[in-house]
């Protein structure tokens, strides 16, 4: 695209660029809000899509994120236990004033306040996946290892069998 890249957007690039990685964000002309629709945009597998699920504990009221393939359902049960609480998923507007991002392009990296994250482990069956990239428009691509390095999470099995 020819336009000038959200400052959302920037972020992201800003964030790998620290992280030392250079992979490339694209800016796609069709949305990349659902994993279908980001799989079908750069011609992935829909499990090769990052999904970036903010959830809050229902008392601590503390957000932390999960990151699953697109095909996965999560598991509430096995996050409750992971983080010792009932949980539940964030809405909207906290998600944006604590990552900074809107829903549907919240990327696993480049938030206003550090979070929590936790990775199902069935994303590192993968040589390539996709995250969202700060808009519902953008994505890059990068390594399963690369995603545990740069987000600092912790491997888990939370998602349904």
């Amino acid at each position: 695209m020819n336009k000038k890249m959200s400052s959302s957007v920037q972020r992201v690039r800003d964030a790998l660029a620290a992280a030392g990685l250079d992979n490339e964000v694209r800016e796609l002309l069709v949305s990349t809000r659902s994993a279908l629709e980001a799989a079908t945009a750069v011609g992935c597998q829909v499990r090769q899509i990052v999904k970036s699920l903010a959830m809050k504990g229902v008392h601590s009221k503390e957000m932390f994120m999960v990151l699953v393939n697109g095909s996965d359902r999560l598991s509430l049960e096995r996050i409750a236990l992971l983080v010792e609480e009932e949980v539940a998923m964030a809405d909207a507007g906290s998600v944006r004033a604590q990552t900074g991002f809107a829903i549907g392009g919240v990327p696993p990296l480049g938030h206003l306040e550090p979070l929590k994250i936790f990775i199902d482990e069935k994303l590192m069956a993968h040589d390539v996946i996709w995250a969202a990239a700060g808009s519902p428009n953008t994505l890059f691509h990068l390594s399963p290892e690369e995603l545990l390095r740069i987000t600092g999470g912790t491997m888990a099995s939370v998602t349904e069998d």
